[in-house]
């Protein structure tokens, strides 16, 4: 079971990080508010069906339910916002809602069985928590590698219109300092 855990953490991941890093497109805040009240519908739906079991298991499908509400909020803000900031807010709530699930998971063991599932849901924890961050920094890598192109580019445009002179020029500037962000 926890060799199943480890593949489906694993591909999720590469999944995750397989996705561009760019800006997403955003939905609208009536689609954000819509999506709110259907992951709290979600959500309740999902822990009232836990009330019918007992022990752990009713524990593990109460932390799924937690799990999937969190991971479904944070996947709806980066909807809306499109922030590479917030995609890995996505990737690090799955790594800790799915380490939650695996912990709880756990309980159902005895001795060492236990503290190896332990040690083995937080090292999947801290291994997806590890390509968060990963995709954290080539994301930043990517926007620095953009923001150097775009200075490269805004000072080929500042030295072609020194070509130019007077009002010309004085133009010519305005419009390259307009077209690269520059003030």
């Amino acid at each position: 079971m926890n060799t199943i855990f480890k593949i489906k953490s694993a591909l999720l991941i590469s999944a995750l990080l397989a996705l561009p890093v760019a800006q997403a497109a955003t939905i609208s805040k009536d689609e954000y508010k819509a999506g709110k009240t259907r992951i709290s519908a979600e959500y309740k739906a999902a822990k009232a069906a836990c009330t019918a079991m007992s022990g752990n298991a009713k524990d593990v499908c109460e932390d799924q339910a937690e799990g999937k509400e969190k991971v479904a909020l944070a996947e709806l803000e980066y909807a809306h916002s499109g922030k590479p900031a917030d995609q890995t807010k996505v990737l690090t709530t799955k790594a800790k809602a799915e380490y939650e699930v695996a912990k709880e998971k756990c309980d159902d063991k005895a001795g060492n069985d236990k503290d190896v599932c332990v040690k083995e849901a937080k090292a999947a924890e801290t291994k997806a928590l590890a390509d968060a961050k990963l995709g954290k920094q080539v994301g930043e890598a990517r926007k620095d590698a953009a923001e150097d192109k775009r200075d490269a580019d805004y000072k080929v445009a500042v030295e072609k219109c020194d070509a130019l002179a007077g009002d010309a020029k004085s133009a010519c500037i305005s419009g390259a300092k307009a077209q690269f962000g520059k003030s």
